[in-house]
């Protein structure tokens, strides 16, 4: 799939929800790629991976993870590009005519969205509901413009449920308390894998110790696990029970394994894993001892693409590793700045992901060929 249409300079969305009124969206002239740049892509080591690097989105001050429909047409991403909201929307991008609808209606937080197989519905996680959404939303609004800056970290809001939109409206998919995110489809439809931290909040609670319920009210993450369940929300079901946030879980092409990232339980690092959908054969790929996590199935199931600080915190690189977990990782792209969140089309030859570049906040989606055969070769795999 290549791409027909990059994005105009300027967005009109327009919202029929009565709460939300339209926003123009203007997008900065695109950036050239700086020098270094333009000969590190040229010089991957050991391979050739990344070609012909295009920045993809420009409006707003974030805009990332993008997810492909199952025909490579569509991409479904979250972007801050709203005036009256400062937190992430759920965006989708027509890749060949370069048009971009808003699918969530404007209220709240969201966050990692993903399409059926079949085209038609729409999965994201969503605060909409919170009865304080609009009241967090004006606080924030004052906060930036108060000229205060505060360290960017994601918020594992609570009020965080999973929805499902179509054609016939929005449908709730989760609804106990604590943060349900992070889904994605089965690439058969039938199932939705997500995590959560609701067993923080719920019975489960009870069997907390004292020491691990101080460290929850800390840091929330403390207590996500990865869940499965039917792609209409019932038979849900745990996976993982590991102290420690267990989360961002990806299905395998075959719909028969899911790869996730797994923290140490005081957050400071991060291995790849992969187990069977029913929580099986559970499997570290990486020992990286640092942060590798936003793992991702190249299409030919042979390897996973993954975001690593192995070459500092200021330098989040992309690297891969064979999903036998039998060769040592090898890095993928060489930029300055923040490269993370990577997704290969569903043809396997091409790459897209989140980057951030001189470290200035603004975070954008960018796409390039991709080398599988480079790829092969570098992890001596057939």
């Amino acid at each position: 799939m290549k791409l027909l249409f990059i994005l105009s300079t300027s967005l009109l969305i327009s919202c029929n929800q009565n709460t939300h009124k339209s926003t123009i969206l203007t997008a900065a002239k695109p950036p050239a790629m700086t020098a270094n740049e333009q000969a590190t892509t040229q010089t991957q080591a050991p391979t050739l991976f990344l070609t012909e690097i295009n920045q993809l989105t420009f409006a707003g001050k974030r805009s990332g993870e993008g997810y492909f429909s199952a025909d490579g047409t569509q991409l479904i991403f979250q972007s801050e590009r709203l005036n009256d909201n400062p937190f992430y929307q759920i965006f989708k991008m027509d890749l060949e005519l370069g048009d971009v609808e808003m699918i969530s209606n404007g209220i709240g937080k969201t966050t990692c969205s993903w399409i059926h197989p079949n085209g038609e519905q729409l999965l994201y996680a969503s605060t909409h509901l919170d009865a304080e959404a609009k009241h967090k939303q004006l606080d924030e609004l004052d906060f930036r413009a108060s000229g205060k800056e505060r360290r960017y970290s994601w918020d594992y809001d609570e009020n965080y449920d999973l929805f499902v939109k179509d054609s016939k409206g929005t449908q709730q998919l989760t609804t106990e308390r604590g943060y349900d995110a992070e889904a994605s489809y089965s690439a058969d439809g039938q199932w939705i894998a997500f995590s959560s931290n609701r067993n923080a909040y719920n019975a489960k609670a009870q069997n907390m110790s004292e020491a691990e319920t101080k460290t929850f009210s800390i840091d929330p993450a403390f207590m996500m696990d990865i869940f499965i369940m039917k792609a209409d929300g019932t038979e849900v079901k745990q996976l993982t029970t590991h102290k420690g946030y267990d989360g961002g879980p990806f299905f395998s092409p075959d719909s028969k394994k899911i790869v996730w990232r797994r923290f140490s339980a005081d957050g400071m690092k991060a291995e790849i894993y992969t187990m069977n959908i029913d929580g099986n054969d559970k499997k570290q790929l990486t020992r990286t001892n640092n942060m590798s996590w936003a793992p991702f199935y190249h299409p030919s199931q042979k390897y996973i693409i993954y975001t690593s600080n192995k070459n500092g915190f200021a330098n989040f690189e992309l690297y891969i590793v064979d999903t036998a977990g039998k060769h040592q990782p090898i890095r993928a792209s060489n930029m300055e700045g923040f490269d993370g969140l990577p997704v290969f089309t569903p043809a396997g030859d091409e790459l897209y992901w989140t980057r951030k570049k001189d470290n200035n906040n603004v975070s954008q989606i960018f796409r390039a060929n991709w080398n599988h055969q480079a790829a092969l070769k570098a992890l001596n795999i057939k």
